[in-house]
């Protein structure tokens, strides 16, 4: 059974950082996309991040220079370092993953929104 499980959020300051980890279980697919999503109330989940397991990157424009992703293999985590936190960036932050084939080019990743599994979400509150 595939779980993911994100913990890191809380409340930070404006301009403060916060670093959110995902870690990964039962996943057995070796080629595929991670992806942190992030939904506010009344609005629209968005993409912030992906990387491949090539680890190849690809950011939202609003998060660009802000946000880092990066995982460790070693320990099945995936992480999203962020900085320069606004208020606008305060929302329920989303791990998810998805597999690829492998003849599938890992390019899928920048672009795709629709993934297989997902975590519980963990809460970013920005005070001004």
């Amino acid at each position: 059974q595939v779980q993911l499980m994100e913990s890191g959020g809380g409340s930070v300051q404006a301009g403060g950082p916060l670093r959110l980890s995902c870690v990964v279980s039962g996943y057995p697919y070796s080629r595929g996309c991670m992806g942190w999503f992030r939904q506010a109330s009344g609005k629209e989940r968005e993409k912030v991040a992906s990387i491949d397991s090539s680890g190849g990157t690809n950011y939202a424009d609003s998060v660009n220079g802000r946000f880092t992703i990066s995982q460790d293999n070693a320990k099945n985590t995936v992480y999203l370092q962020m900085a320069s936190l606004n208020p606008e960036d305060a929302a329920m932050y989303y791990c998810a993953a998805h597999p690829l084939a492998a003849w599938s080019s890992l390019n899928l990743c920048r672009d795709r929104k629709e993934y297989t599994y997902w975590g519980r979400g963990t809460q970013v509150t920005v005070s001004s």
